[in-house]
């Protein structure tokens, strides 16, 4: 969804995104012509805050981080909350946004609700953006971008998966949730997301949601990307309920100045230009 005005801030050769949760915030930077991302960071804090506390941090990123003190020709902001829904396109109705939401996520009536066209399977998501921070970055740059972060991950890897005939499981991985997309024969099975607060939460959410379309635990191709290594805690238990896992690809073409930790890290965040 894109928010506009009359005037632009002047064209450069600059992209911004940034990723907003109420976990912690994080950025990156490409330049169009060298096809460089010439600037990630990411911020965790330490508790989760709430959106007035979330923009606070952002201010204060603006504040500390002089890069982000250029024009940009684009600038895009990717909500990443659990305040959201998926409908099929062909029942989909803009005057019953708060309808599809009320079934699943708590919501208010004041709340402001957007949605996302997800074009690889005819889909709308509807969900709640955080308005401040919108809000405060219109004041900022004008014109801007915003998407859910699971309309950037279905999207994402049902292009990555669209000639793929074997069912996958992909689990995308954040500091306390995690996002489980399972697809078949390029389509879209199921997406749903949890918050964990151990890796005993992690295992059980996947075990479970596997369980429902009967997939077996010793054949189903798990796939990880995100913020998850082999040396953690919670690859170790996966591996020890699930024989087949491997970690995913961006299979992005970027230059960087700076590597991501590893080729499915910040997943979200690169796949949003």
């Amino acid at each position: 969804m894109a928010i506009t005005n009359k005037s632009s801030n002047k064209l450069t050769n600059l992209d911004l995104s940034i990723q907003i949760s109420l976990s912690g915030l994080s950025f990156c930077i490409l330049n169009r012509d060298s096809n460089t991302i010439i600037e990630i960071k990411e911020f965790h804090f330490d508790k989760r805050l709430n959106p007035l506390e979330v923009l606070d941090e952002l201010k204060s990123l603006f504040k500390n981080e002089a890069i982000l003190n250029n024009s940009f020709n684009n600038v895009t902001i990717i909500h990443n909350n659990d305040l959201s829904t998926l409908v099929p396109q062909s029942l989909f109705n803009k005057n019953h946004l708060a309808d599809y939401l009320k079934f699943n996520s708590k919501i208010l009536k004041s709340d402001f609700i957007a949605h996302d066209a997800i074009s690889e399977n005819n889909s709308v998501n509807v969900y709640v953006p955080y308005v401040n921070i919108n809000n405060y970055i219109y004041d900022k740059f004008g014109e801007f971008t915003f998407k859910h972060v699971s309309s950037v991950l279905i999207e994402s890897i049902l292009k990555i998966e669209k000639d793929s005939k074997t069912p996958k499981v992909f689990v995308h991985v954040g500091l306390n949730h995690l996002e489980i997309i399972i697809v078949e024969n390029g389509k879209l099975r199921l997406y749903n997301t949890f918050a964990y607060n151990s890796k005993e939460d992690f295992i059980y959410y996947i075990l479970f949601t596997a369980e429902q379309l009967n997939l077996d635990p010793e054949t189903l191709n798990l796939v990880l990307i995100g913020e998850i290594s082999e040396k953690d805690d919670l690859y170790n238990i996966a591996y020890k309920y699930i024989r087949n896992i491997s970690f995913g690809n961006r299979d992005d073409d970027y230059n960087y100045v700076n590597k991501p930790i590893s080729n499915y890290s910040n997943f979200t965040l690169l796949k949003s230009f």
